[in-house]
């Protein structure tokens, strides 16, 4: 990745210990969520692959793969184009692959709210798999982080944010870092501490959680955690 992850993680932390918060986040909060989105994407992407995988059945897989490369190459307008023509024409569960493909497209040509609105589609289509639904909120989610507010990223993901659920790291970051936009560092705090709390947390995660509690804590805007 671009990114250096523990020197990053240093300068932030001196940043934030300078006790400007709200400037901190204009000067980091975009670099933070980009660091964060390229663990969610791998997430979203390796479930999702699971299942276009276990559902490759006829010529329309190729189309599909097509369709990925175009907008790989940036051919974002050829690449919409391939992806609604599956939507409509595709077999088995590929229009819905083709759905959510798109609606990733729209955010990478910068239309963050069409986006948002595509994705949001997907997440409460009742017909879509589960798996499908929980990566489209997700992506709606860290979109909103930048886009939005705390109440709409946690209309998205607060439901995903439990034990259980496997894209539960994803929810809680973003949870953590729209409530730390908002300035709300109590409700942060305690997604980052639920972060630092699973011991199965992704190392990369666990880091930047580890290092939002150590600055929410020294700005005392936040009461210590009760034993």
């Amino acid at each position: 990745m671009a990114f250096n992850d523990d020197s990053f993680i240093r300068e932030v932390n001196e940043e934030l210990r300078s006790d400007q918060m709200k400037g901190a986040w204009h000067r980091f909060g975009r670099y933070l969520i980009v660091l964060a989105v390229l663990i969610v994407l791998g997430t979203v992407g390796y479930k999702v692959f699971q299942y276009w995988d276990s559902n490759q059945s006829s010529g329309t897989g190729d189309q599909f793969i097509a369709a990925m490369k175009l907008a790989d190459e940036n051919k974002s307008d050829e690449a919409l184009t391939a992806l609604e023509k599956l939507e409509k024409e595709g077999y088995g569960d590929y229009p819905i692959l083709a759905r959510l493909r798109a609606a990733s497209v729209i955010a990478q040509k910068g239309d963050a709210a069409g986006a948002v609105a595509a994705f949001d589609v997907i997440g409460k289509d009742a017909k879509a798999p589960v798996a499908i639904r929980n990566a489209a909120k997700i992506r709606a989610a860290w979109l909103l982080i930048e886009n939005g507010t705390y109440e709409q990223v946690s209309a998205q993901v607060e439901e995903m944010a439990v034990p259980t659920n496997p894209f539960r790291h994803s929810a809680r970051e973003a949870l953590g870092l729209a409530a730390y936009k908002a300035g709300n560092m109590v409700q942060a705090r305690q997604w980052y501490q639920a972060i630092a709390d699973d011991a199965q947390t992704p190392r990369n995660v666990a880091n930047r959680a580890q290092m939002m509690l150590d600055n929410i804590i020294a700005s005392g805007k936040a009461p210590a955690a009760q034993g």
